[in-house]
């Protein structure tokens, strides 16, 4: 078995257990969830907000595009919420994390 199949169904079990779910489309997609949080001010420097994000495989981001909205099924406390999304970021590493921003 070749790593990537390995790290394949690695990940498929940890999103079993430790996943957030959310909806992108009409479609159920498992991964991990970030909100946002601003950063403490040191001084007189504003260091940088977050946005948040949801943290996808690859083979589930075939066919998701800038534009659509993502339901993240968390209490509103958690982020939880509907997002539009702003932009997909692949990292490389088999992940895409999209990067939201909480609906007006």
């Amino acid at each position: 078995m070749r790593f990537r199949e390995l790290s394949d169904d690695m990940d498929a079990l940890v999103l079993d257990d430790l996943g957030d779910i959310g909806l992108v489309g009409d479609r159920e997609i498992a991964g991990f969830f970030s909100a946002p949080w601003l950063q403490p001010r040191m001084g007189r420097i504003n260091t940088a907000l977050r946005e948040p994000q949801f943290e996808i495989r690859v083979s589930d981001a075939v066919g998701i595009e800038p534009g659509q909205v993502v339901v993240i099924d968390l209490p509103v406390q958690d982020g939880g919420g509907q997002y539009d999304l702003v932009k997909l970021e692949p990292d490389g590493t088999g992940w895409v994390a999209l990067l939201l921003r909480a609906k007006a």
